[in-house]
């Protein structure tokens, strides 16, 4: 019995030491999950997965967050960042996401989308998107 036991145990540490050499996965940030659009011409935007990138989410029924805040689309003019990725639910009503895109003109704004069918074959899929500007 006491033979089994310590081959469990040293079998326990090697799959342990096997699992702490494989490549590091990247970390899942906290964040508002939506449906996202379908856009065939999306490029990567590897940017948005960044830990210090800005991220403003529109659900399905016209809430918006700041990262995982809720906000006003109105407090959205006081963000500091030139950049801002928003994703918005295909759902989500139009005006909500015009009155988002508004308090940000002036920034660059990504609006970030499903990846291309071609690249839904990755395991790994960064995220997608169409870069604007938004004129004062």
């Amino acid at each position: 019995m006491r033979m089994i036991m310590n081959v469990l145990v040293v079998g326990s540490i090697l799959s342990c030491a096997a699992g702490a050499q494989e490549a590091p996965k990247p970390a899942l940030r906290k964040g508002v999950s939506v449906q996202m659009p379908v856009a065939a011409h999306a490029v990567e935007m590897r940017a948005a997965d960044e830990p210090n990138s800005t991220i403003v989410a529109i659900g399905a029924n016209g809430e918006v967050y700041s990262g995982v805040q809720r906000t006003e689309p109105a407090a959205l003019s006081g963000l500091s960042a030139e950049t801002v990725y928003v994703k918005a639910d295909a759902r989500a009503p139009f005006q909500t996401v015009l009155s988002v895109l508004d308090a940000l003109r002036g920034k660059s704004v990504v609006l970030l989308a499903a990846a291309p069918a071609q690249a839904q074959k990755a395991k790994i899929i960064p995220p997608y998107g169409i870069q604007l500007t938004v004129a004062r």
